[in-house]
């Protein structure tokens, strides 16, 4: 069993930059693969980034490509989602998933967060 807490939402301007951490608890976690969704009001949940449990393997959506980065700290049990640039249309709880197999383009995580409120005014 693995549970993830996000933090580091808040409001920010058009243009700013913020920082989601995601502590998981486990065993395990440095064997999981991690990653990052979003779910915008009134819009379907969308896969945002996913990391490859060695860290060597990064994968993301073309809306974030160039301003958003994911890392991770296996000693840390922690997962991060840095983001730059940050858009109007960035609003959106985000949530930390996990699972313990590859990621592939129909990956679905089994393990998820509560979620944390991104807001961008613009």
């Amino acid at each position: 069993q693995v549970q993830l807490v996000e933090s580091g939402g808040g409001l920010v301007q058009a243009g700013g930059s913020l920082r989601l951490s995601c502590a998981a608890s486990g065993r395990t976690f440095s064997s999981y693969t991690m990653g990052w969704f979003r779910q915008a009001p009134g819009k379907e949940r969308e896969f945002v980034e996913a990391i490859s449990w060695r860290g060597d393997r990064i994968y993301y959506a073309d809306s974030v490509k160039g301003r958003f980065t994911i890392s991770r700290d296996n000693a840390k049990n922690t997962v991060y989602l840095q983001m730059n640039s940050l858009k109007f249309e960035d609003t959106a709880v985000y949530y930390c998933a996990a699972s313990s197999g590859s990621y592939h383009d129909k990956w679905r995580p089994t393990y998820w967060g509560q979620g944390t409120q991104v807001t961008v005014s613009s």
